[in-house]
């Protein structure tokens, strides 16, 4: 057997090839890159830390931080508190289960561009079947997309629905591996539907949870395509996240430093935030 110790590497070479070549290595391009200046003639020169330090006043990239940084406080709790009671709903037995299983997942099949169309068409202000059916009822129509204070909420609406169904599945695989012993035993001790759930579903749940939860937030963190598609950060820069930003940097500016320098400072974000969640979602008595 000591003669063969390189079989599992080689079996799993692959899959660290393609973690490499599609992670790793774009994060050392980002790297690097954000320690340079690049002109228009595509000539490259060495500038260190000034690409941050121009981000450091630069009134745009805080608005950008503070909607991003509001977006993802608003959006990963309610992703994973829809996502969790979807699981639970779909995990009872009843007629049309399966139907209701299909449904919620349904949005999981479309792209995130393709959902930012499809929303952007039904909450578009005057001709969009929402205040359509707004107005049928006698109410008054929303601005949604061109409002400044419900852009974002928008925006936060439809990623909702594109990404609830897609973290249920996890949750629900998650409910299911719970022994049915653990919860017959608490039900001969007394214990009632909602101790049940605080005192039995929620504690084995954490690993589930803190999966689905860093792993949204590292998604959410990168979102990109609806204040694209639909708002193009605005109005008045209310949907203007960081990713938009990077990309506006780079191709609308050409100035491919300080789109390299935004996204440094995402990824920095990211692990921080990432971190934290762990330690708050570390089951009891694990190091």
């Amino acid at each position: 057997m000591s003669t063969k110790w390189w079989i599992p590497y080689a079996f799993i070479s692959l899959a660290m090839l393609g973690l490499v070549i599609f992670r790793f290595a774009p994060i050392g391009v980002a790297i690097i890159g954000s320690l340079q200046t690049v002109s228009l003639t595509g000539e490259r020169s060495f500038v260190g830390l000034n690409n941050f330090t121009d981000l450091l006043g630069d009134p745009i990239f805080w608005q950008s931080m503070r909607v991003t940084l509001l977006f993802n406080l608003v959006i990963n709790p309610l992703q994973v508190v829809s996502a969790f009671a979807l699981a639970m709903l779909v995990l009872q037995q009843g007629p049309f289960i399966s139907f209701f299983r299909a449904g919620f997942m349904a949005p999981m099949t479309v792209s995130i561009a393709m959902t930012a169309v499809i929303w952007g068409i039904l909450l578009e202000p005057t001709m969009g079947p929402v205040n359509g059916f707004l107005r049928w009822l006698g109410m008054a129509p929303q601005p949604f997309f061109r409002g400044s204070e419900q852009a974002l909420w928008s925006i936060i609406g439809i990623a909702t629905w594109k990404g609830a169904g897609y973290w249920m599945i996890f949750l629900l695989a998650g409910l299911m591996a719970i022994p049915k012993e653990v919860h017959e035993a608490a039900r001969v001790d007394g214990a009632k539907g909602w101790q049940r759930f605080f005192h039995v579903t929620l504690p084995m749940m954490k690993r589930p949870l803190a999966f689905v939860l860093v792993a949204d937030t590292a998604i959410n963190f990168l979102m990109f395509a609806p204040p694209y598609i639909i708002t193009q950060g605005g109005p008045n820069g209310t949907t203007h996240l960081l990713m938009y930003e990077a990309y506006q940097s780079a191709f609308a500016y050409f100035d491919y430093g300080r789109s390299m320098a935004i996204s440094v400072v995402v990824l920095v974000m990211i692990l921080l935030i990432v971190v934290l969640e762990l330690r708050i979602l570390r089951p009891k008595g694990a190091r």
